[in-house]
């Protein structure tokens, strides 16, 4: 596999380096080398590459893409900002960390947010995701949030269906629910036959926690109380060990007992490998999953990937009334897990006009649209062209195969119960804590209830450190709540 997505970042380094390209040296950047910081690729960092290719023949200038393991990220670039050292002109990042590097990023340039390409961005990465403080800082430059993906030859297959319907008593589906998604895993766990229900991401620092969030979203994140999923958005007491939270730990541990051997140490990569070559049934995921499975050169079950919502549920914790509020119908949540990739420009840097000249290059529509629909490049939709030129979809999906992967994208962006990513100062060490904890739970060394309260604890003890006012202003910011009075 790994040779595989080698070949797969060349091919979008040719694809994505021709595109847009014009007239030689315009802007004249010549002289100018960018060093561009990003995860250990393929995902992310072949796409800076691949857009590199096309704005050296653009500009004449250079770009040099320096690669990380995606644990080392954050503690990289804060630490040379904060010395002003000049060690990365543009950085990739999570959101999540835009309050901690807010104070060391240059101010995008105003005359990129007042051209037709600006408003083709989705507002809720546009107006939200890629401002701090009223400020844009930061330009998506990949869409993210969780999304099901399930093979079509299975689920539409009438032999499993008629099996599925005399054991469970109902047709086989996606599921709508965490319920229906267990039955199914359950189903189609069949280690004699290489097989099983799910694969999900276990591995600290694999991207782990992203993964039991999208659980908890459907227990936590409850419409009557916009804002509530991670904090009190009045108190910022943490509701992290609250009976929504705990099902949604139990649910997360439950998904191990119907993935394949080894799965504790599943990255977010790992879970794309083994649904692509065939090894479980469904998975909830990035839309990685769903580009990577339908290339015929990287994927054993192109021609039937199946993409739908994640689960939702009829019962969501209210955290003032202490008990479950119940709804008729199941409430989806889809969970923006991270929030697409950011890039921004440092202060520190050398090149801060030949920085943001490339960082609006690499996510311009034609750029940005043919990372989206290549398996690798680790970026998802995000502009409103990505999901109107089908015809890029089909050069590797089939056509039913890109209308269910392009309405499930856009499904859970526009989903009226859309779960936000937390951003706040500290998140890192948020996660971090939360991972520690999590990781007993999974295996087995501390009960869920015992792992959540101590995350809750730790929590509340580090809002206390940074500033619990601070914290809570911070936090109804990133929900979209309002300044409290």
């Amino acid at each position: 596999m790994r040779k595989i997505l080698c070949a797969t970042a060349s091919g979008l380094t040719v694809a994505l380096g021709l595109s847009g390209a014009a007239l030689a040296c315009s802007p004249d950047f010549s002289g100018v080398t960018l060093k561009v910081g990003s995860q250990t690729g393929p995902f992310i960092a072949s796409a800076m590459q691949a857009a590199g290719e096309g704005w050296e023949k653009q500009t004449c200038g250079k770009v040099e893409v320096v690669e990380f393991p995606f644990g080392e990220l954050y503690p990289k670039y804060l630490t040379a900002m904060v010395a002003g050292e000049a060690a990365f002109d543009v950085i990739t990042f999570a959101p999540a960390w835009t309050p901690d590097f807010a104070p060391y990023l240059s101010e995008m340039p105003e005359k990129i947010r007042t051209t037709a390409e600006w408003e083709d961005i989705a507002p809720v990465y546009r107006d939200r995701l890629m401002v701090w403080n009223g400020k844009h800082l930061s330009q998506t430059i990949d869409g993210d949030l969780h999304t099901l993906s399930y093979r079509l030859d299975l689920f539409n297959d009438p032999k499993e269906q008629a099996a599925f319907k005399a054991k469970y008593g109902y047709d086989l589906a996606a599921p709508t629910t965490w319920d229906q998604y267990y039955d199914i895993a359950e189903f189609f766990t069949r280690p004699e036959d290489k097989l099983w229900g799910t694969a999900e991401a276990f591995r600290r620092g694999g991207q782990q926690f992203w993964f039991f969030f999208t659980h908890a979203a459907s227990y936590t994140n409850n419409p009557n109380n916009p804002g509530s999923m991670f904090f009190d958005p009045e108190t910022m007491d943490a509701q992290v060990n609250n009976e929504g939270w705990v099902k949604a730990l139990e649910d997360y541990i439950r998904s191990v007992g119907y993935a394949p051997p080894g799965a504790l140490n599943f990255t977010s990569g790992d879970i794309r490998t083994v649904f692509a070559g065939g090894q479980v049934a469904m998975n909830f995921d990035w839309g990685d999953t769903g580009t990577i499975s339908s290339d015929k050169a990287q994927s054993q079950i192109a021609g039937s990937v199946g993409s739908a919502l994640t689960p939702g549920s009829t019962r969501i914790w209210n955290h003032k009334t202490n008990a479950w509020d119940e709804f008729d119908e199941p409430v989806h949540s889809p969970f923006m897990a991270y929030g697409g990739w950011q890039a921004a420009v440092p202060q520190s840097g050398n090149n801060i006009d030949a920085s943001w000249h490339y960082v609006e290059w690499a996510s311009n529509p034609d750029n940005s649209g043919q990372a989206a629909v290549t398996g690798g490049s680790g970026v998802n939709p995000y502009r409103f062209s990505h999901f109107t030129n089908l015809d890029r979809w089909l050069k590797t999906f089939s056509p039913e195969e890109a209308k269910m992967y392009l309405a499930a994208q856009r499904g859970s962006l526009e989903a009226p119960n859309v779960a936000l990513d937390m951003r706040l100062p500290g998140y890192f060490s948020y996660t971090e804590e939360l991972e520690i904890e999590l990781s007993k739970a999974l295996v087995g060394d501390v009960e869920p209830k015992a792992a959540l309260d101590a995350i809750a604890a730790k929590w509340n003890a580090l809002t206390d450190e940074f500033g619990r006012e601070e914290q809570l202003a911070a936090y109804r910011s990133s929900m979209g709540l309002p300044p409290l009075k």
